[in-house]
């Protein structure tokens, strides 16, 4: 089952599987309508064992239970848990990757891109051969480092940044607070790792992310 909104790409995928000799391919364009005919064939005795999906679909006319590719392969693996499920997306924030590879509902996580088609196929060889796969070009997000690691004292740096605070008057509530590191210096490399990590260009870019992401 390929479950994206974009005609070129959802055929691009559908042209992939079919170089690989998958025939019994479905294409849709909401997840909505991928849950009911995954639920319906497994009803049926004829349940499809892999699904591509995007994580991020245009919003229309149609109300969706079901709105985003991760929120739709949550729901499916509890009720299909051997299911296997590809991301494909451009979508490449550590940590959103790292969230939901974590989660155990995600078999593989490919990068749309120059590249794309031909991670896609690798995910689906690795995926059929009961290996998982992540994109090169996110799999820091999956490494040990603690640089890569939203924690308390992160968040407290975004939340004055969201409140219109200059990287000074952090330092001085951060003192004040009784947390440290509280110099300008320790500020100002964290924001910058903060940035690389979310991938934002300026620091209100960083704390769009953050609230689209539900931390802050």
């Amino acid at each position: 089952m390929i479950a994206e909104d974009q005609d070129g790409i959802n055929q691009s995928v559908y042209n992939a599987l079919s170089e690989l000799g998958i025939s019994e391919i479905a294409q849709t364009q909401y997840c909505d309508d991928a849950f009911i005919r995954i639920k319906k064939a497994a009803m049926d005795g004829k349940p499809y064992e892999l699904l591509i999906t995007d994580l991020f679909f245009e919003e229309d006319h149609r109300d969706q239970k079901y709105a985003s590719g991760d929120v739709l392969a949550m729901a499916l693996k509890k009720e299909f848990p051997d299911l296997k499920t590809i991301v494909y997306t451009v979508e490449a924030r550590f940590q959103k990757v790292r969230s939901i590879m974590i989660s155990g509902e995600i078999d593989a996580y490919a990068c749309k891109g120059r590249k794309g088609l031909d991670e896609l196929r690798l995910a689906i060889r690795k995926v059929y051969e009961g290996k998982s796969y992540i994109s090169p070009d996110v799999r820091a997000a999956m490494g040990d480092r603690s640089d890569i690691e939203i924690n308390d004292y992160d968040i407290t740096i975004i939340r004055q940044l969201a409140g219109g605070k200059s990287q000074p008057e952090i330092c001085r509530y951060l003192e004040q607070e009784g947390i440290t590191p509280y110099s300008l210096s320790s500020v100002e490399k964290r924001i910058n790792k903060l940035k690389d990590i979310f991938r934002a260009n300026t620091p209100a870019h960083l704390v769009a992310l953050a609230k689209d992401m539900g931390l802050v």
